[in-house]
């Protein structure tokens, strides 16, 4: 299973992550979606299902309706998705998750604790500061996790 990692679009789609998305088995947005045609425009160039959540930025409908958090099952791999990761509430060791998938700080990240797999793919909306133009690629196989970063180059 491949899982399209993306956060923090701020309104803007790029082209770059279009064909991106029409490779992916599922996409995960961490939040600050910013315009709910981002999530549209994705819908219509990938079969795959989107799971995103409310970030700081999603305060009006129909953006502010998303979950805050989601948590689900890739490929027998527990995956916790929420936009900022000092909002994090729970023992993601003592709950089973394998993956905590996080934005915000527009900085990719990518670190193990405790056996868990905390990852931030960075921004793939407007450029901040000089961090890149950034996303992953989450590849789950037989209980087994592997993650992908990506650099896009627009």
């Amino acid at each position: 299973m491949r899982a399209l990692i993306i956060s923090d679009t701020h309104g803007l789609l790029r082209p770059e992550v279009l064909p991106l998305a029409r490779a992916a088995d599922v996409i995960l947005h961490a939040g600050d979606v910013g315009r709910a045609e981002v999530l549209d425009d994705l819908r219509a160039v990938s079969p795959a299902p989107i799971h995103a959540v409310r970030g700081n930025v999603d305060r009006s409908p129909p953006l502010s309706a998303l979950p805050e958090t989601v948590l689900l099952d890739l490929g027998g791999v527990s995956v916790y998705v929420l936009h900022d990761l000092t909002a994090l509430e729970c023992s993601p060791t003592a709950a089973g998750i394998g993956v905590v998938i996080s934005g915000h700080t527009h900085a990719p990240r990518l670190e193990e604790r405790d056996g868990v797999i905390f990852l931030n793919p960075g921004a793939v909306g407007p450029r901040r500061f000089r961090l890149p133009v950034a996303c992953a690629w989450l590849h789950v196989a037989g209980g087994a996790v592997r993650v992908e970063p990506v650099v896009l180059e627009p």
